[in-house]
């Protein structure tokens, strides 16, 4: 099972974002969790603030927060609104996380300790994001009935986390719930489908509907969102 190796050595701003929208289909944009030290929910609205009351610790609370009022600033550049306060987002019964009054866009979010993966498409995608190390392989392999054995030459463990982060793009891409189909048998004949070994440390999946569709990847700067 093969894949690409990229390594992404710089960062773009926000202002560079809407350059890049004109130029691609799909936006992949790579936010450091670290870059940003506290938890302001200025941006987030009654929904928002509602769901992150039922996360249990601060770094589930962190990572929301940020990708969140991160997406929303990238959204008021694209989208031409005059304050990211006016951009909502919620997620629908599968999970998928949409804006409101924007169908035409699709977003979606994986995350990986302190990186978050951020899809902002004009076409429909799905995105998955692993730490490719052991620790992230057991945290894989629990969920699924059956455990391949490390002594076979055909399944690394790269290609078993390759293979996990498809079937989550997959199921973000589908719209369906993923927990009754990471145990099926995946199939991606009517896909296109990549795989990335990214900056040496992660595996990164992505799907879309044809291998037309430009996809651009790309680490963010650090935004300024008066986070204080």
């Amino acid at each position: 099972m093969c894949s690409k190796n990229l390594t992404i050595t710089s960062s773009i701003s926000l202002e560079h974002i809407p350059y890049l929208w004109e130029q691609s289909h799909v936006l992949i944009i790579l936010i450091d969790l670290d870059n940003y030290d506290t938890f302001n929910t200025a941006y987030l609205d009654r929904i928002e603030m509602e769901y992150i009351e039922g996360l249990q610790t601060n770094y589930f609370k962190k990572r929301y927060i940020v990708s969140r009022t991160v997406l929303k600033h990238i959204l008021c550049s694209l989208l031409h609104e005059r304050s990211a306060f006016d951009i909502s987002t919620y997620k629908n019964g599968n999970g998928r996380v949409c804006i409101h009054n924007h169908n035409e866009m699709y977003i979606c979010i994986s995350y990986t300790e302190n990186i978050v993966a951020l899809a902002i498409s004009k076409v429909e995608v799905g995105i998955d994001i692993e730490l490719g190390r052991t620790l992230a392989l057991k945290n894989t392999l629990k969920y699924q009935r059956q455990k391949p054995s490390f002594t076979d030459k055909h399944l690394s463990k790269t290609n078993i986390l390759k293979t996990w982060t498809l079937k989550e793009a997959y199921c973000k891409f589908s719209n369906k719930n993923m927990l009754p189909n990471l145990n099926k048998d995946l199939n991606l004949s009517s896909v296109s489908h990549s795989s990335y070994f990214l900056d040496n440390k992660y595996i990164f999946s992505v799907i879309t509907h044809s291998d037309l569709h430009i996809i651009n990847i790309n680490h963010l700067q650090k935004i300024d969102c008066n986070w204080n």
